[in-house]
């Protein structure tokens, strides 16, 4: 079950200088979480037996959807289980490698993999993004790149007008879903 929010209310309300449980910082954070789940395509937390279909590859190894993987409960080929430590190994990276001089065979939705995935606790380039995210949905008007009041102007940086910033970007290219094409 994923968290409501990728980063610590808290950590937000001291950038911001409101309380933790304001709806407008509540709402921005929570719009900042669903931004980077979205972007990434993944809950992100710790999700318990996930069940895909996979692709094979003609390859020894592939990669699983999402990282780092925690646990692999079964792997089918074909409605056949294969039995880990003889057939296939995986590492916490995603990596699920045919054994004994056998390769995946490259055929569509050839593989039934349950598996456990995600982060507990959510890492710290994660947070820092969402709550860059969040203080910038918070304090800047959608659309707005300046604004003029009396005989002040302010205009707001390239996160502002762009959406992200370099930091979000890395996150979500860390963090994204891998597709056979990543393998």
């Amino acid at each position: 079950m994923a968290t409501e929010f990728l980063a610590d209310p808290d950590e937000l309300a001291v950038w911001l200088g409101k309380p933790a449980n304001d709806p407008k910082l509540l709402a921005a954070l929570r719009a900042a979480t669903r931004r980077f789940r979205g972007a990434v395509g993944h809950d992100v937390d710790l999700v318990p037996d996930d069940h895909v279909t996979l692709d094979g590859n003609g390859r020894e190894s592939l990669l699983l959807p999402v990282w780092p993987t925690t646990e692999v409960a079964s792997v089918e080929l074909d409605g056949e289980l294969l039995v880990e430590g003889t057939d296939y190994q995986w590492s916490d990276m995603g990596a699920l490698r045919r054994l004994n001089c056998y390769r995946w065979p490259d055929r569509l939705r050839c593989l039934a993999v349950v598996y456990s995935h995600g982060w507990n606790p959510i890492p710290e380039d994660i947070q820092e993004a969402v709550i860059d995210q969040a203080r910038t949905m918070f304090t800047v008007p959608a659309g707005v790149q300046s604004r003029a009041v009396g005989g002040q102007s302010v205009t707001f940086g390239a996160t502002a007008a762009v959406g992200v910033s370099s930091q979000w970007s890395a996150a979500v290219a860390r963090h994204k879903i891998r597709t056979s094409g990543d393998a």
